[in-house]
């Protein structure tokens, strides 16, 4: 009989051979609907995967299938539902490249495509993409779209999820950098929720099962990132997808990828979707997600809203109409597209003053001491919104000078 033990082997020989199955023409998150079109052909003329064009979006960009697997479990998967949302999308690719490669994982892809239906929409939205916005062309949220079905893109997966009725959904996302798992300093790099079907988020038999899928996820990711797993926001929304799908019967697990220290293209955390995936299929197909407590998923930490900077300044002293004040200084570095949106730059901004303690950062500088000064050594007043431009200076001497948000 199969146990989590055997998942967890599984997981472990998945983290050693990644880098063999890791799509290597999707480096950077803002790639394009047409970069990943040859790499769906590609995936597509082997034996394993059989395509379907499902339809067109808003723009007239391509909305694509790729199926595998003839088990009666049915699991459908979608990625960049959110446009600048595309972590979860390069791990399908790699997820691709571990179905389709015939030297390794011989019995457990076996295993996993007998008992199990996998569709794949890798791109809901590749106008969003194409812009490396959230919405959609018609600047619609795709996510909030499940009840009136405006958008051709969210009327082309209803028709689907209609025609195939998946037991299981994986719904991907990406969430912000500067959430942190519970009452901790450590970033959520990864979050799940099973969504609820209703305003009382009842427990159900259907519920029960997203939350079995998702303990057994964190149990592996446990071993990767300990204590950055967390439960993302649990609010019912009668409009979003992964509400409603939960609603219609399908078992439902939202994850969203988030930051891993220093890494912006977030490739770690590709790589721990891959994982986290491939896990719970393997799981799912061996029947082993059952024998989880669901109640596991229940002791996952909650994710704490916006509690990082990505970097802290403690215990700074500015100076104003001849008097001192000590206070923390909150920066986030936001990302700022070019023309084309195939690049950013990165644009520091002062986001919180005062009393942060209560707060963390994923660099922080204990200023005690240290007077804020501009870069020129002159006398500064700190404004809300500003570039994170300055100087800390003790008895005139420059000690640590900040450009743009980093340390220099």
């Amino acid at each position: 009989m199969a146990t989590y033990t055997d998942i967890e082997k599984f997981s472990d020989k998945l983290n050693e051979k990644y880098p063999l199955f890791k799509e290597k023409a999707l480096k950077h998150r803002r790639f394009k609907h047409k970069d990943i079109v040859p790499l769906i052909e590609k995936a597509a003329q082997t034996s394993v995967f059989e395509f379907k064009k499902l339809g067109e979006s808003t723009e007239g960009r391509s909305i694509n299938l790729l199926k595998a697997g003839s088990g009666k479990t049915v699991v459908l998967l979608w990625s960049q539902m959110h446009g600048d949302e595309p972590t979860a999308t390069q791990a399908l690719f790699d997820i691709f490249n571990f179905f389709n490669d015939t030297e390794y994982f011989k019995a457990e892809k076996e295993q996993i495509l007998s008992n199990l239906s996998l569709y794949f929409i890798p791109m809901l939205n590749p106008d969003g993409a194409e812009a490396f916005k959230r919405r959609n062309g018609l600047n619609i949220d795709l996510n909030r779209d499940a009840a009136r079905l405006v958008s051709k893109e969210s009327k082309i997966f209803k028709q689907l999820r209609d025609e195939i009725l998946p037991d299981f959904g994986f719904n991907l996302h990406d969430q912000n950098p500067y959430y942190t798992v519970g009452k901790s300093s450590k970033p959520a790099t990864v979050s799940f929720l099973a969504p609820a079907y209703n305003p009382e988020k009842d427990i159900d038999e259907n519920r029960k099962g997203s939350m079995q899928a998702i303990a057994l996820m964190n149990r592996v990711l446990q071993k990767h990132i300990p204590g950055q797993v967390g439960r993302y926001f649990d609010a019912y929304g009668p409009t979003s997808m992964g509400d409603n799908m939960q609603k219609w019967g399908t078992k439902m697990m939202l994850i969203e990828s988030g930051e891993y220290p220093g890494d912006p293209e977030r490739q770690e955390v590709r790589k721990l979707n891959f994982i986290a995936i491939l896990s719970a299929l393997k799981a799912m197909a061996q029947g082993v997600c059952a024998e989880i407590d669901y109640g596991e998923y229940l002791q996952i930490p909650e994710i704490n809203d916006a509690k990082l900077f990505h970097l802290l300044v403690r215990n700074a002293s500015i100076e104003q109409n001849g008097q001192k004040y000590t206070v923390d200084i909150g920066i986030h570095l936001n990302e700022v597209n070019n023309v084309g949106a195939t690049d950013f730059s990165v644009q520091s901004e002062i986001f919180d003053i005062g009393d942060l303690s209560r707060f963390y950062g994923y660099k922080e500088i204990d200023a005690k001491g240290m007077l804020v000064k501009s870069l020129n050594s002159e006398q500064i007043i700190l404004n809300l919104g500003d570039s994170a431009d300055f100087i800390l200076t003790e008895k005139g001497q420059r000690l640590i000078e900040i450009k743009n948000g980093q340390i220099s």
